[in-house]
């Protein structure tokens, strides 16, 4: 008897996990090699642009006012 309701609990314990599974692996379109290349390069593109917008940094003097 005991043994029914731990196969039972580990039963009700598994199904959430393998549903959530099942529902993620099919949810991504497979992408040929050009496509992920493409996003790499547009990921690139994008993250050298956003450095380029990052102002540059002044030096810090904390004893500047006291000279």
């Amino acid at each position: 008897m005991r043994f029914v309701i731990v196969a039972i609990m580990l039963l009700i314990a598994a199904l959430p996990a393998e549903a959530r599974g099942r529902r993620h692996s099919n949810t991504q379109p497979q992408q040929s090699a050009a496509e992920k290349a493409e996003k790499t390069k547009a990921a690139e593109r994008d993250y050298k642009a956003a450095l380029d917008h990052i102002p540059d940094k002044k030096p810090a003097d904390p004893w500047g006012g006291v000279r």
